[in-house]
C-alpha cells in the first residue's frame, strides 16, 4: 500500500496525540466483543467506522483517522455514548457524502442539527441544555478541536497544526508519513529531540540538520509534552 498522502501512526502514537489510550482506540477502530447482560453469549461491536488502513496488513491508522479520533474523544470526554457517535458518524457520512464527517468543513455548521437528531434517536436526553433549550453541542465540539485544521479543494483535512496558536509544528499525511515535524527544515520532532538529548546543545542541533533554533526549541517542547 502506498502511504503517501495517507499517513501512518501506531496506536501508541496515535494515543499521544488524541489523548485517548491505546486500549480505546482499539476498541473504537477494531471493534471489540463483550458478554451480554445476564447471558454468556458474546456481543460482537463493529469499529465506529472502517480506517482507510482495515484491507492492509499495517497495525495501525492514518491521518485522516487520526483527526476523526480526536473527535470522538471529544464526544466521550463529555460522555456521548458510543452508540451516539456511532449514529452521528453514520447519519453525517451519508449527508455529507464524506469519508470523515466529524472533520468535514460541513460538520462546523450541520453538526449541530445531525447530534441533536442522533441523541433524540438513542435517548440520551441527559446531554439536553434545559436553560438554553438547545443540545449542548457548543461544549462538545470546541471551536478549538477545528483551529490548526487545513482543508483542501475535496474539503478532506490536508494538514494539522497540534500546537495551539502556533505552526512551528506540523502534522502533514505527504510529508514524512504524517509524524510531526518543523515547518522550517520538515524534520521529525523526534529526531531533533532525541538528537539534543545526546548533544545537549540546541545551537549543535540547529546546525546539525540546517535549521534554526527556534524550531529545536519547538520540538523539544512539543516532544516533551507528548511524554508527559
Amino acid at each position: 500500500m502506498n502511504l503517501i498522502g495517507v499517513g501512518l501512526y501506531t496506536f501508541q502514537e496515535a494515543s499521544k496525540l488524541t489523548n485517548a489510550s491505546s486500549q480505546e482506540l482499539r476498541r473504537w477502530l477494531k471493534g471489540y466483543a463483550y458478554k451480554a447482560h445476564g447471558s454468556d453469549e458474546r456481543v460482537i461491536s463493529a469499529p465506529l467506522w472502517q480506517t482507510e488502513l482495515a484491507e492492509s496488513e499495517l497495525e495501525g491508522i492514518s491521518f485522516h483517522d487520526l483527526l476523526e479520533v480526536r473527535f470522538v474523544q471529544a464526544f466521550r470526554k463529555h460522555g456521548v455514548s458510543l452508540q451516539t457517535i456511532r449514529l452521528a458518524s453514520q447519519q453525517a457520512r451519508e449527508i455529507f457524502n464524506h469519508p470523515y464527517p466529524f472533520t468535514c468543513k460541513r460538520f462546523q455548521t450541520d453538526g449541530r442539527t445531525i447530534f441533536s437528531a442522533a441523541l433524540k434517536e438513542t435517548g440520551e436526553t441527559q446531554l439536553l441544555d434545559l436553560v438554553k433549550k438547545q443540545y449542548a453541542f457548543t461544549k462538545i465540539i470546541e471551536p478549538s478541536l477545528y483551529r490548526g485544521i487545513e482543508f483542501g479543494h475535496d474539503e478532506l483535512a490536508s494538514q494539522w497544526y497540534p500546537v495551539p496558536r502556533s505552526k512551528a509544528i506540523v502534522l502533514n499525511p505527504s510529508l514524512a508519513f504524517g509524524k510531526p515535524i518543523v515547518t522550517h527544515g520538515s524534520i521529525r520532532t523526534s529526531i531533533l529531540y532525541d538528537a539534543f538529548k545526546v548533544e545537549e546543545s540546541k545551537l549543535f542541533v540547529a546546525k546539525l540538520y540546517d535549521v534554526p533554533i527556534s524550531a529545536v526549541e519547538a520540538a523539544i517542547r512539543f516532544e516533551e509534552r507528548l511524554a508527559a
